[in-house]
């Protein structure tokens, strides 16, 4: 399946894991590590979370307090926000 990330969600996935970063040494990384496995784990299982207001579906993150939001569209996969559970619930 093809990952494709909205320009926006590029940003928000890059400003999450600079502020990480910023915070301590190397946690940046954990957080791209735990991102990048949840988002294997989406590519092999797209379909298994339910629909949001039948538009988009999410997956949060287990050590971080972020999701990934994501729609399918045919064979690709379009992650359209990569957000903060606690500051932007609904984003």
């Amino acid at each position: 399946m093809k990952v494709v990330f909205l320009p926006r969600a590029a940003k928000e996935l890059a400003d999450a894991a600079g502020y990480y970063e910023d915070q301590q040494s190397g946690l940046g990384r954990r957080f791209r590590d735990e991102f990048d496995a949840h988002l294997a784990w989406i590519a092999q299982n797209a379909e298994v979370p339910r629909s949001r207001r039948d538009t988009f579906r999410r997956v949060n993150l287990r050590v971080f307090p972020y999701y990934i939001a994501y729609v399918l569209r045919g064979e690709v996969l379009w992650v359209v926000a990569v957000g903060h559970g606690q500051r932007k619930p609904e984003h």
